[in-house]
């Protein structure tokens, strides 16, 4: 940049070449002075002419000159293309640029913003909902007809019934861990297979199914005369089923596997469990005390100590609070006819216990004609449909319908008792039995 600069000399600001032997100190410079109005001339320094600033006459220009002295510049004369200094040398050619128009000049220049990806959606969103809002909706003939066909024909599509949010009045309660009871029952409907019984009769020579029903109503009776709690007879049923699937049991201790059960069950359900006395004289001195002990150890070592397993219980309490409005008569009914299911064999081998709770409420609704018979909520916190439930809760409206001829009445009088609102005197559901026979 230094070498080039030295290859090409300055020359004047005026344009005027400087003659040979002048000293630098003659260099044409303007004095600072007053620029507002650059169309009228300098006075001369060092003796010598300065050039003439112009500047073209544009429309804004003769505006301005007009706001401040309308005769002057109407007076103005027009400046010459070219000017020429004292010597005869053309000083510069003033070229008139065309302007734009005052309209142009005075128009707002347009402003880019640019905005995020984020801020941009919601005003498109804004943009198409408007748009959609504006046009308005033009029913053809053929929706028109179908929908007078659909409503004449009882095809009206109805809203669905929302889900309810059965928790919503346990939010404060701590018991009830509102926060993670979804995941709970998640966990237990994938575990449940994992307890579930399937069918021992053929491994049991000296068992059957009418002798296991025998010992359950002896148990439920037993149950009542203690005074235990709900879960305690659900555990006893599931801990005699998993052993007498897993070990082959003479008849003589049927009822020594089934007071040890209870037993185990007590221990694990109840805060004040009953002994091992107690159990020898309900069951009229058959065992003694040796004989308990080592059946109940024989059972836990068979089940390998794995007593926490997802009852039918467990699924019943939840899908009854599901049931709204929930009364007496809908809670014991739905535990009336469970109970019926788990006394008789085929039902624990055929379904899951997830799906006798399920089914009991459902035959249950359908006793006491609630309306709707399944709801969206139940379908939720179930995971059934109503068409999913039909073979199992007919099952259990056939145990309730031969409930009172039935020589095995433990159940039976438990639920015919006013406490239990008598719900085993109610007549069963009509409408499931009804598809029964017609089937």
């Amino acid at each position: 940049m230094a070498s080039r600069a030295a290859a090409v000399p300055k020359q004047p600001r005026g344009g005027v070449k400087q003659k040979e032997g002048q000293a630098a100190e003659g260099r044409n410079r303007r004095v600072l002075r007053d620029i507002g109005n650059l169309t009228t001339n300098v006075p001369t320094v060092e003796g010598k002419p300065l050039n003439q600033i112009s500047r073209p006459i544009t429309r804004g220009y003769c505006a301005q000159l007009q706001a401040k002295n309308p005769q002057a510049a109407e007076d103005k004369p027009k400046k010459p293309l070219a000017e020429v200094n004292g010597d005869g040398v053309v000083n510069r050619v003033v070229v008139a640029r065309k302007e734009k128009k005052e309209n142009d000049q005075r128009k707002p220049k347009k402003v880019v913003e640019i905005i995020s990806s984020e801020e941009e959606k919601p005003n498109l969103s804004a943009r198409k909902s408007a748009t959609r809002s504006s046009r308005k909706e033009v029913k053809t003939l053929t929706s028109i007809l179908t929908a007078r066909s659909k409503a004449a024909c009882g095809l009206t599509n109805k809203p669905k019934d929302p889900v309810e949010d059965i928790d919503a009045a346990d939010a404060d309660n701590e018991l009830a861990v509102v926060e993670y009871v979804e995941d709970l029952y998640k966990f237990y409907k994938l575990t449940e297979d994992e307890s579930r019984v399937h069918d021992y009769m053929d491994s049991q020579p000296e068992i059957n199914f009418k002798m296991r029903s025998i010992l359950m109503d002896w148990l439920t009776e037993v149950h009542r005369k203690f005074e235990l709690m709900p879960e305690t007879l659900y555990l006893t049923f599931n801990i005699v089923d998993r052993y007498l699937s897993v070990k082959t049991v003479p008849r003589r201790e049927l009822q020594l596997v089934g007071i040890s059960s209870m037993l185990i069950a007590c221990k694990y359900e109840e805060i004040w469990a009953p002994e091992v006395n107690d159990f020898i004289a309900i069951s009229d001195n058959a065992y003694i005390r040796e004989q308990v002990l080592l059946m109940e150890k024989a059972i836990l070592g068979k089940l390998e100590w794995y007593l926490t397993v997802p009852t039918p219980y467990v699924f019943l309490v939840r899908y009854i609070k599901a049931s709204t409005p929930s009364d007496q008569e809908m809670e014991s009914m739905v535990f009336f006819l469970a109970e019926l299911g788990l006394m008789n064999y085929p039902t624990i081998i055929l379904y899951c216990p997830s799906m006798i709770a399920a089914s009991a409420v459902y035959a249950a609704r359908c006793t006491l004609n609630k309306t709707p018979l399944w709801t969206e909520t139940l379908k939720h916190q179930t995971g059934y449909s109503e068409d999913q439930l039909g073979e199992c809760a007919k099952l259990l409206v056939s145990f309730h319908s031969e409930a009172a001829g039935s020589k095995l009445k433990a159940v039976y009088k438990k639920f015919s008792s006013p406490e239990k609102a008598s719900v085993a005197l109610f007549p069963p559901a009509k409408s499931l039995l009804a598809s029964m026979s017609s089937a």
